[in-house]
């Protein structure tokens, strides 16, 4: 979720607003200089308003508070920085741990280090925009960044610390920068020797994703191997079975694919190249093996680890399945760099918990707000490594959230900048959905007995566009005597919330949601709706036209009644601007406003479990259970009875 009170609809001079927020302080006048006079004051109102809010906003970058493109260099040679090891991954390891220490004879709490890759960054000098700025100017953010005074209680007096901080293999080699003058005046006093991973163009971080059909399995990863450097393939096989080998097609994009700044500037990192591989005809339910590899010119073969998945079941198949699903999830850093906003102990305690419980689960939803890098693309990389022990072993599928698609002028619903200029490029190609355009994000995807229709909010949803078409034809083409279990999903929260945001726009939902939805999945008998975007947990009782059609109970039987609506947002992102109302709200059965994520389980097709479990501790907060019969689907109640006649 973003303050779309403060970023959402303001059109004039967004790019420019962009780079300003982290232009904060003294400069402000000379950064807006360049404007025409009738319009300065209109953009520097719009300034405030925009960074005021964002310095609340859950969603806000971490590397965006750093404004490197007003780098001085103050390089002295009194201040030291050394790095080791100075290579990683020597045994195949795709992450591990540099030991950063250093010495500055006048030290200051403002001074931080901050992990730069390529190594040679300071190479990266941008023109200025202005006869304002001078150059030197740097273009590239870091990829990570930690105060010097982390956990070096006397550093302040000695000017002596030391940091342990994990990288993982992002294609090009590290350097490591000292910095005076805080965050906004940065001043580049020492860099430290390179540090590099044995193979930096290893394939890594395989994500699984259900294919078009229900026996295809995709699989996609990322390397620093163009196609004509290395051609792309896996090769996998059920255990004790021949091997099969299956080409992978590479894409890629470049600064230009970008719409707006931070993406196309300091933010912005070349991706790599992703690769997709699509195994076909697999056997329901059986485990495979797999391992990612490249062929190049010389025959030589590079491999990656050995993996292993489980294919999916036939459609209708009845069998015990377990699927998670969550929202806003974020990524974090498990070596407390880059905190702010409190991400860490949501984002990496719901990995975590996942991590831990992987045998029981057969696929995870991430409905939106994948990783928050909002412009700075070395963080995707940073998020694919993070949830790989999950993403390698089970189908990892996504939905566009506004932190992914919303740029003004590009097509988004909302004309917002919460993408950083990203507008849904970068997921869109790190992630493979099986939707018939990609850009659309729209799909559906059935796993056994549950049929799941994602819809994408950041595109217009109302009848008579395309995408209502898409969810009516989702929700209208499932045999229920087959797959009784019909889930809607979505990012913004298209039917109930009760945040104190929805509350003060007076609709208690995203508008225009329910309004245009409720009545196809009451007409469809949808069972679950869940929604992302507000950061914490919301379960309503089956609720049809605001009104209980049933009282909420931890235990349901007989005919359809009315849709159950979850708000499922707080996997990681920030809490605190997802407050609950404090009104009496009939509809509101269960709130947690803490970190946590839903766990369904189909027994068979007549027994469904719901489960929210906190992300601290992996334990059941809240739950239900469904209990219903063909029969009990095809009863009709309120505004879908269908149509008879007397004849006989």
């Amino acid at each position: 979720m973003s303050h779309r009170q403060s970023s959402a609809r303001i059109g004039l001079g967004l790019g420019v607003l962009d780079e300003c927020c982290i232009a904060q302080g003294d400069h402000k006048a000379a950064v807006f200089s360049w404007l025409p006079k009738e319009m300065r004051l209109w953009v520097v109102v719009a300034w405030l308003f925009v960074c005021g809010a964002t310095a609340l906003a859950g969603g806000e970058q971490p590397l965006s508070r750093i404004a490197i493109q007003r780098t001085i260099l103050a390089v002295d040679d009194s201040v030291h920085v050394k790095a080791s090891p100075l290579v990683l991954g020597l045994k195949g390891e795709n992450s591990g741990w540099v030991q950063v220490e250093f010495f500055h004879p006048n030290p200051s709490k403002d001074d931080w280090i901050g992990v730069f890759s390529p190594a040679n960054f300071s190479d990266a000098i941008c023109e200025p925009e202005n006869n304002s700025q001078q150059p030197p100017l740097l273009c590239t953010a870091p990829i990570k960044y930690q105060f010097a005074k982390f956990k070096n209680s006397g550093y302040t007096k000695s000017g002596k610390g030391n940091l342990k901080l994990q990288l993982i293999n992002q294609r090009e080699d590290f350097s490591f920068a000292l910095f005076s003058g805080g965050l906004m005046k940065p001043k580049l006093i020492a860099v430290s020797n390179m540090v590099t991973f044995a193979n930096p163009k290893a394939p890594v971080y395989p994500r699984l994703a259900q294919g078009k059909s229900w026996n295809e399995m995709t699989i996609t990863w990322t390397s620093g191997y163009d196609i004509k450097e290395a051609v792309p393939f896996v090769e996998w096989g059920a255990k004790d079975e021949p091997r099969f080998l299956s080409p992978a097609g590479t894409l890629t994009f470049d600064r230009n694919s970008m719409c707006g700044a931070p993406a196309r500037t300091v933010g912005w990192r070349h991706p790599g190249y992703i690769h997709t591989s699509f195994l076909k005809e697999l056997w329901p339910d059986s485990p495979y093996t797999y391992r990612l590899g490249h062929r190049l010119p010389n025959g030589t073969n590079i491999w990656s680890k050995l993996y292993s998945f489980k294919a999916s079941p036939y459609p209708g198949q009845d069998s015990l399945q377990q699927i998670v699903i969550f929202g806003d999830m974020g990524k974090a850093e498990a070596d407390g760099s880059n905190e702010f906003n409190d991400f860490q102990p949501g984002s990496l305690n719901t990995t975590n918990q996942i991590i831990r419980d992987l045998e029981n689960i057969d696929m995870v939803v991430h409905i939106g707000d994948i990783c928050y890098a909002n412009g700075y693309l070395s963080q995707w990389d940073q998020f694919t490594s993070q949830i790989e022990p999950i993403a390698s072993t089970v189908p990892y599928m996504i939905g566009s959230g506004n932190h992914e698609r919303d740029w003004p002028g590009t097509g988004s619903f909302y004309g917002n900048i919460d993408s950083g200029g990203e507008c849904g490029v970068p997921a869109q190609t790190v992630f493979y959905t099986p939707a018939e355009n990609r850009a659309k994000f729209w799909y559906a995807t059935d796993y056994g007995m549950f049929r799941f229709c994602i819809a994408n909010t950041e595109e217009d949803w109302r009848p008579g566009t395309e995408q209502y078409k898409f969810i009516e034809q989702c929700l209208s083409s499932v045999d229920r005597q087959k797959q009784p279990w019909l889930i809607f999903l979505a990012h913004r929260v298209l039917g109930y919330s009760s945040c104190t945001y929805y509350e003060t726009e007076g609709t208690f939902e995203e508008p225009m949601g329910r309004e245009a939805l409720q009545e196809l999945w009451q007409k469809y008998k949808v069972d679950l709706s869940f929604y992302g975007h507000v950061h914490n947990y919301e379960r309503t009782c089956p609720v049809y036209q605001s009104q209980c059609v049933v009282a909420a109970s931890d235990y349901y039987s007989g005919p359809f009644m009315a849709t159950t609506h979850v708000v499922v947002g707080g996997a990681g992102a920030n809490i605190a601007d997802s407050e609950f109302t404090t009104s009496n709200i009939q509809w509101s059965h269960f709130r947690d406003f803490d970190f946590g994520f839903v766990k369904l389980t189909a027994f068979n097709h007549s027994s469904l479990l719901f489960e929210y479990k906190k992300s601290r501790d992996g334990n059941v907060y809240d739950h239900f259970t469904i209990s219903r019969d063909y029969r009990d689907v095809l009863a009709c109640s309120i505004d879908n009875c269908p149509r008879t006649t007397l004849a006989t």
